[in-house]
């Protein structure tokens, strides 16, 4: 399984968390999640995402006044989406304790492959 089937099941997650931080448009959110390490998300694989949350009410977007060009469309958390971001992080932490037991323990790595792996980000 390569990186980017593996962002697809957390990739809303991360957008509704980048979000919650402030109010970011499209093409900002891009950059502030491949600043985070995760390259293997594309632009074009956002927008999506962005609609999507749009339709759920867990996102709204505001179209704001641009100084370099069109308006830019702002998207920031509902309630429903701070209940969403919520739940998100509390599943999260219950998975991927689950996965760094089988993957970094039991699955043949030791803690000094565990370590190595996070110094090495």
């Amino acid at each position: 399984m390569n990186k980017s089937q593996m962002l697809k099941g957390v990739l809303e997650g991360c957008i509704l968390a980048v979000i919650e931080e402030r109010p970011t448009y499209g093409y900002e959110l891009y950059l502030r999640l491949t600043d985070q390490g995760l390259q293997a998300v594309s632009e074009g694989s956002i927008y999506p995402v962005l609609l999507r949350l749009q339709k759920e009410e867990l996102i709204e977007g505001t179209f704001v006044k641009s100084a370099n060009g069109p308006n830019r469309k702002y998207y920031s958390l509902s309630d429903k989406g701070k209940q969403a971001i919520k739940h998100f992080k509390q599943e999260w932490i219950v998975l991927s304790d689950s996965v760094n037991e089988i993957v970094l323990k039991k699955g043949g790595r030791g803690d000094d492959d565990h370590h190595r792996i996070h110094r090495a980000k």
